[in-house]
């Protein structure tokens, strides 16, 4: 199958996605499928690929591919802020599903790879899912490509217009450190969603407003990240947002 990202730009799907896990970097709210572990291997990483990629001012979603082979390397993706309605995200269709496949570029040449608009949120959060806008949900999807474990594109009409993350919790981690190979508990679970609850909803501008209530809300989840025993390395992720919020607004 061909898929167009950017306007006539256009990549062919594989057989081969790739074997790196996603790191959920809860501060910066992006999505990491990539082989660097920090800054400086990141620099090299744009140095040696082309795609879509961070250029002064402008900060797209980032699809890398080796430049000799074409194969897709690397992504990173920013989750949009701005949640959808309930009524909205069950609107989302199930089908079709998943199908593992890596990329590779039909030409050696950068492309944009616009951010998505809109959070798709799952029941329980089990999937987040970034649309490029909710007209997509007015037609049917033609594939997910799986490329890589637990992150898909989402292709309509031939066109990318949105990916998905399968089980957040899981990949929670902060900045470019892997995520804990143990699966996250429930508390963790049901953390991410009060997070994820402050973020998408007014609540967050609510708090910034200082808003009573929402701060109480907001001392409260941050007390509770503090407070779990369990899943440290997850917890700690979380905090890293919700722990600058309260030192900025819920210590007044």
């Amino acid at each position: 199958m061909r898929i167009t990202i950017d306007g006539d730009w256009t990549a062919t799907v594989t057989g081969n996605p790739l074997d790196i896990s996603p790191r959920f970097d809860f501060r910066d709210f992006r999505v990491r499928v990539a082989p660097y572990a920090n800054v400086e291997e990141r620099g090299r990483f744009l140095l040696n690929t082309f795609g879509s990629q961070p250029w002064l001012w402008d900060t797209p979603d980032e699809l890398g591919f080796d430049k000799a082979s074409r194969e897709l390397v690397g992504a990173e993706f920013q989750i949009a802020g701005e949640a959808a309605g309930a009524e909205d995200s069950v609107r989302l269709p199930a089908a079709p599903p998943v199908s593992p496949g890596g990329l590779r570029a039909d030409e050696a040449r950068d492309f944009h790879l616009e951010v998505t608009t809109v959070l798709c949120r799952a029941p329980g959060d089990t999937v987040l899912t970034c649309l490029r806008d909710l007209d997509v949900l007015d037609e049917p999807l033609a594939a997910r490509v799986g490329i890589a474990p637990d992150v898909a594109l989402l292709v309509q009409r031939g066109t990318v217009v949105g990916w998905s993350l399968t089980d957040p919790a899981r990949h929670l981690t902060t900045g470019f450190a892997a995520p804990d190979p143990v699966p996250p508990s429930p508390a963790t679970r049901r953390l991410l969603t009060a997070c994820l609850d402050l973020i998408t909803t007014p609540l967050l501008d609510e708090v910034r407003d200082r808003v009573p209530a929402a701060l109480d809300r907001l001392r409260a989840l941050d007390q509770a990240l503090r407070d779990q025993r369990e899943d440290r390395h997850r917890a700690d992720a979380l905090l890293s947002f919700v722990g600058d919020l309260t030192e900025d607004y819920g210590n007044r």
